[in-house]
Parts: C-alpha cells; structure tokens; sequence
C-alpha cells in the first residue's frame, strides 16, 4: 500500500479535491506506473459533471504517460524503469470482441470500486475507466499499456492515450479512409485536431474542419485542413460540399453536441458514412431520416477509442512523431501542477484549449 496525492470528485458538478488516498500494488497481470504527465479529457469533464452516472468519490483522467515502478506476476514484457503510454482500454484477450480484435469493446465488465484505491480512511474510491489517473500513480492491468521509445517528451506522449488514437483511429481504422478520399470533421478541438492529422495521413484529398470558431479553423489548417466552414453559417454542409466538389466519403462527428450529429449526414456522398466519435450526455438523441441514407447506401457507425489495438498503433503513431509526420507538441495548450487542476478543467471549457496537461514534478 501508499499514499499518493489525487483528485477526487466527491459531488458533480463540483471542484475537484486533492487529497491523499490510498493504492494497493499490483496483482496479478497488473503494474503500477508512475505518472509524468497526464492530459485534460472533456470525457473527464462530462464524468465529473455527471454527464454519464457512475460511482462516488471517484478519480478521474485517463489520458497519461509515465514509468512503470512495480510489475505484479504473470505480467508479460514490461519492467521497472520502462516508459509507457496508459490508456483506458483494459481488454481480457478472450471474449469475442477481443478474439475479434476489437479490444476497444471488450465485453468483460470491469468494476472500479473494487479497483486498488481507496479512500484515506479505507473507504471506497472508485477508479473510473479503469485508470483514475488524475494522481501521481496508478495500478492498472497489463493490457492498459504500451512500452515506448525512452526519447519521447512525456507530455508529448500522455496526448496519445486517448485523444491522438481516437482521432486518427476513427479515420484510419474506422471510417477505413484511402488516398484521394475527402474527409468532413465537425470540430477543431483535441479530438478533432487528431480525425484532421489522421486524414492527412491517410491520404485525404480534401479535409473540410467544421467549428464554431474562426481561430479553431486557422488551426485546424496547421494541422492538415484543407478548408473550414464555420459551423454557424446558415446551412455549413453546402459550404463543405462546395469545397470538396461532391459530398464526403466520411463525416467524423468529434463533438458531443446533438446539432453536429443531427446535421452530419447532411455532408454525405452517396456511399458515405458518418462516425460517430463524440459522446452527448446519456440521454440525449439526435435525427434523421433513414429513407434517405438506406436509398443512396450511406451509414453511421460509432467508433470508440478509434478502434485501436494499442499495441499495434500506438508504436505507430511514436514513430510518426518521432518523424515529424504526427504533430503532438503542438497540442499541447497548457501545461499545469496537480494542484491547479480545476483551473485546468476550466480553461479546458473555454473551448480555446487543445489539450491542457497535468504535469508531475520530478
């Protein structure tokens, strides 16, 4: 057991509190890492806010990097001292989505109050999406994590845990996108930026960013847009289609906003499809009129962490990086101690940040 500083939500829609709490070491098939830097997901908003349920008190974050520091037995490939991204995605290896290679939906269920923290006075703390990183370690399982090259700033590499495969997965493995194909990503923020550098990557011939804000769009073309229509224009899809000189072969959808899901198809070629990448608050529902995606063949599919098996992509994009090819430097918007995370999470919902970042001191 240790005692590690963390910030506990204790009532939505409430600051968070640092506090110290309690950490088991590893089990079976689990590591402990020591956190270097930890990113600022609007998914950690939406969760602290009460957005989606779930158990209280609870540690959120889930977007980290840092060094493995206790490995637990029948743990495979990692040791101490190795660098490594941890993400959200715990995956069993055995039930038929994982036996599918789909790990991002792995149908083993998971329950983050009987995880490795407690409470100072040994109480229950849940430990949401299977991370709780938002503290200066964490216990997680062996599938969690990908080992990395020992030369990548660890800010740098925190963005990758969920942010950088959401949005180039969702194009890459998702929306399947080839050369010469146009791309439609309705908004310009973290997520976003990342659907935008994917379908660079991939190839796009034109890459429309569609967002509320002008000085998003500027970005947006920093990182592989081709064009931008803002997303208050009277009808925003004519503008997009003109710009492309046809409808897109896929619209990534990267916002949680009911608006942009109910105006996505709206920007479709024939044959195209929309994924669905942003979370509205439980629910919610969106529109649409199904006679005409079934007559002209088009469809909406949802993409959950980009569809990534991290073990084969996340190297991928570190080597990107490494090249020059993946921007994640440049994402970064802020970085911030421990202690400051509320003044994080609220410029985080400015909508003016790409990614804000707790960084833990040496």
């Amino acid at each position: 057991m240790s005692t590690v500083k963390a910030a506990v939500c204790h009532a939505f829609g409430e600051p968070l509190v640092v506090e110290d709490i309690t950490l088991r070491g590893p089990q079976m098939g689990e590591i402990e890492v020591t956190l270097k830097a930890v990113a600022v997901c609007h998914s950690d908003i939406s969760f602290a806010e009460g957005a989606w349920g779930g158990s209280l008190p609870a540690v959120y974050g889930h977007e980290a990097a840092g060094h493995v520091t206790s490995v637990g037995e029948g743990v495979v490939g990692l040791a101490e001292g190795d660098p490594v991204v941890v993400t959200l995605i715990r995956a069993c290896g055995s039930c038929p989505s994982c036996a599918e290679g789909k790990p991002t939906i792995c149908g083993t269920p998971y329950d983050g109050d009987k995880g490795p923290l407690t409470t100072a006075d040994g109480g229950t703390l849940h430990q949401a999406m299977a991370c709780g990183a938002f503290a200066e370690k964490v216990v997680v399982d062996q599938s969690q994590v990908v080992k990395i090259s020992d030369d990548i700033p660890m800010e740098a590499a925190s963005l990758i845990a969920c942010g950088v495969i959401t949005g180039v997965g969702a194009v890459v493995n998702a929306a399947q996108i080839r050369a010469g194909q146009d791309v439609v990503v309705i908004g310009a923020g973290g997520v976003g930026l990342n659907a935008i550098q994917g379908a660079r990557i991939a190839g796009a011939r034109r890459i429309v960013a569609v967002d509320m804000s002008e000085e998003k769009l500027e970005i947006a073309k920093e990182f592989g847009a081709t064009d931008g229509v803002l997303a208050t224009d009277k009808k925003p899809f004519v503008q997009a289609i003109r710009a492309m000189g046809r409808g897109a072969d896929a619209v990534i959808v990267t916002v949680g906003a009911i608006p942009a899901y109910d105006q996505a198809p709206r920007y479709l070629a024939p044959g195209g499809k929309v994924i669905m990448v942003g979370m509205p608050h439980s629910g919610e529902k969106s529109s649409y009129e199904p006679v005409i995606l079934a007559a002209i063949g088009q469809g909406m599919q949802g993409s959950k962490m980009g569809d990534v098996v991290i073990k084969r992509d996340i190297p991928w994009m570190v080597d990107l990086y490494q090249q020059g090819r993946l921007k994640l430097d440049e994402l970064i918007s802020g970085r911030w101690r421990l202690d400051q995370i509320n003044e994080a999470i609220a410029d985080t919902k400015t909508g003016s940040a790409k990614r804000n970042v707790i960084v833990f001191a040496d």
